[in-house]
């Protein structure tokens, strides 16, 4: 007598195959979810100093010419030059492959100083898959500071 032939046979390996694929596209996606959350906030946080600084920067021209008032004058040149020379003295985090002063960096108001810093996150495994399509992952973020004189 020869053995019944059962119809599922295999059918377990194509299940488990399939599980493995969507755990492992899950466990990716958190992976780079809080990698991408990580670079944003060590984006913030050189664009917080940044802005700080840039804040603290003083018109000499309007300074010398009207006094300093209720807070410090700030040109838009002013708040880029010292936001730019507060990210270049910064060390870039390893999670940030570049980073820029972007557009929209500069003073409202001539006592806000704003910082627009964009930067490019290297995002493990993702980053390498985006680059083969020329692609990256670019995070923008914005802070502001007001230096006022009491």
């Amino acid at each position: 007598m020869g053995r019944a032939r059962n119809s599922d046979s295999g059918q377990i390996s194509i299940l488990l195959i399939g599980m493995m694929s969507v755990s492992l596209l899950l466990i990716l996606g958190v992976i780079g979810a809080t990698s991408m959350q990580l670079s944003r906030i060590q984006l913030l946080d050189a664009a917080d100093a940044a802005a700080l600084d840039a804040a603290d920067s003083i018109a000499e021209a309007t300074v010398y010419e009207d006094g300093v008032g209720d807070g410090l004058q700030l040109t838009s040149d002013g708040v880029v030059a010292a936001a730019s020379e507060n990210v270049a003295q910064r060390v870039r985090p390893g999670r940030v492959a570049s980073w820029n002063i972007a557009a929209g960096t500069g003073t409202p108001d001539g006592r806000t100083a704003v910082v627009v810093l964009q930067g490019q996150a290297a995002i493990p495994l993702i980053s390498q898959a985006l680059n083969v399509f020329g692609s990256s992952i670019t995070i923008t973020v914005q802070s502001s500071a007001r230096s006022d004189v009491n």
